[in-house]
C-alpha cells in the first residue's frame, strides 16, 4: 500500500515539473500545451510501449514447441500468480537477464535472454520468471512505461526551453529562472524515475518469491546474472539506454549502491532482504506443522469402527505426492 501511494506521488511530481517546464517556456499557454502533449504521449504508449520495447530488443516470439519445459514453467508460475500466461520472447544475447511488458495482466510478454537460459539453473529461472509475472500482476510494466515516457518528454521539451525559454525575455521566471528549470527539470524527472523503478524491484522481488516459494533461488539468480552481466554487454539496452530500468538486473552493468541516480537497487541489499523472507517463511512453516501436529494430538481416538487399511501401519503407509 505505502509503494503504492509513493509512486502515485512520484508520477504526480513528474506531472508537475512536466507542466513547470512548459509554463517556463511559454508561460499558461506552454503549461497546458506540455499536459495535452503528456497525455498524447503516454496514451500512445499505453496501447503500443510492449511492441516498441520488444522490436528495440529484436525479441523473437516463442512457441510450445520452441521450449516445451519452459512454457510448462511459466504456465505453472501464471496459475500461482493469478493472472494469464504472459506471451514469451527470446532475446538473442549472450548477457543473462528479463523483462516484462504489457499494460495490464491480459495483455503482457515476458522476455528472456539467450543466456539467462544457459547460465542459470531451472529453479533459478523460474525464479526470475517469478519476478517479471510479479511485475506484472501489480501493474508496473505500466508504470515504468509512463515513467520514462514522461522522463523521456521533460527532456526533449527542456532541450526545446534551451533554445527558445531561456532567451524569451518575457518568460514568467525570466531568463535565469528559466535556465535554471530547464537544467534541473531533466535531472529531476531521471531521480523520480530511477526512485519508482528501485521502489517497484524491492517490491516484485518480495512477491516473485511468493510465487515461486524459494526465495533463496531468486537471490541466487540475482547474484549470477549480477556478476555476469559485467561479462557479457547486452547491444541492444546500450543503444536504447532509456529502459534498462525494465530489466531485472541493469543490463548496463552499473555498479555502486543505492544512490538516487541507480536503476536497480543495490544486488546486495535485494539478496538480504531474500534470505529475510526465506527466514521469515521457514519460522511460518515450522510455526503451521507444530500448529498442525498439536491438532492432531488433541483428538480424541476413534472407537467402535476402523477405516480401511486401518491395520496398516503409518510406516509402511503409501505416501503421496506431497511426502
Amino acid at each position: 500500500m505505502f509503494n503504492a501511494i509513493r509512486t502515485t506521488f512520484l508520477l504526480a511530481v513528474m506531472t508537475g515539473l512536466f507542466m513547470a517546464v512548459g509554463f517556463v517556456v511559454a508561460g499558461s499557454f506552454g503549461m497546458f500545451f506540455a499536459l495535452a502533449i503528456a497525455l498524447v504521449t503516454n496514451l500512445i504508449a499505453y496501447w503500443n510501449s510492449d511492441k516498441v520495447v520488444l522490436r528495440m530488443q529484436r525479441a523473437r516470439l516463442l512457441g510450445w514447441r520452441d521450449s516445451p519445459d519452459l512454457f510448462d514453467m511459466v504456465e505453472r508460475l501464471s496459475l500461482r500468480a493469478g493472472i494469464p500466461m504472459p506471451k514469451l520472447y527470446l532475446i538473442d544475447s549472450k548477457q543473462p537477464n528479463a523483462f516484462a511488458t504489457g499494460r495490464n495482466p491480459d495483455n503482457a510478454a515476458v522476455a528472456v535472454s539467450t543466456g539467462l537460459l544457459s547460465h542459470l539453473e531451472y529453479d533459478e529461472i523460474g525464479a526470475v520468471i517469478a519476478h517479471e509475472l510479479a511485475h506484472i500482476r501489480s501493474r508496473d510494466t505500466l508504470t515504468m512505461t509512463v515513467t520514462a515516457t514522461f522522463a523521456g518528454a521533460i527532456s526533449m521539451l527542456a532541450q526545446f526551453g534551451l533554445f527558445f525559454g531561456a532567451r524569451n525575455s518575457n518568460s514568467p521566471v525570466g531568463p535565469i529562472g528559466a535556465l535554471v528549470m530547464i537544467i534541473v527539470a531533466p535531472l529531476a524527472a531521471l531521480m523520480v524515475q530511477m526512485a519508482v523503478s528501485r521502489t517497484r524491484e524491492y517490491e516484485a522481488d518480495a512477491d516473485g518469491a511468493q510465487i515461486c516459494g524459494d526465495p533463496l533461488a531468486l537471490a541466487r539468480a540475482l547474484e549470477k546474472i549480477s556478476k555476469l552481466s559485467k561479462n557479457f554487454e547486452n547491444p541492444f539496452a546500450r543503444r536504447s539506454p532509456g529502459m534498462a530500468h525494465m530489466f531485472i538486473i541493469n543490463p548496463l552493468a552499473g555498479k555502486g549502491a543505492d544512490n538516487l541516480f541507480s536503476t536497480h537497487p543495490n544486488v546486495e541489499n535485494r539478496v538480504a532482504a531474500l534470505v529475510e523472507i526465506s527466514k521469515q517463511m521457514r519460522l511460518q512453516e515450522r510455526q503451521l506443522h507444530g500448529i498442525d501436529r498439536k491438532l492432531r494430538s488433541d483428538q480424541p481416538e476413534q472407537s467402535g469402527w476402523r477405516t480401511p487399511n486401518s491395520h496398516v501401519s503409518n510406516r509402511n503407509r503409501p505416501k503421496g505426492p506431497w511426502g
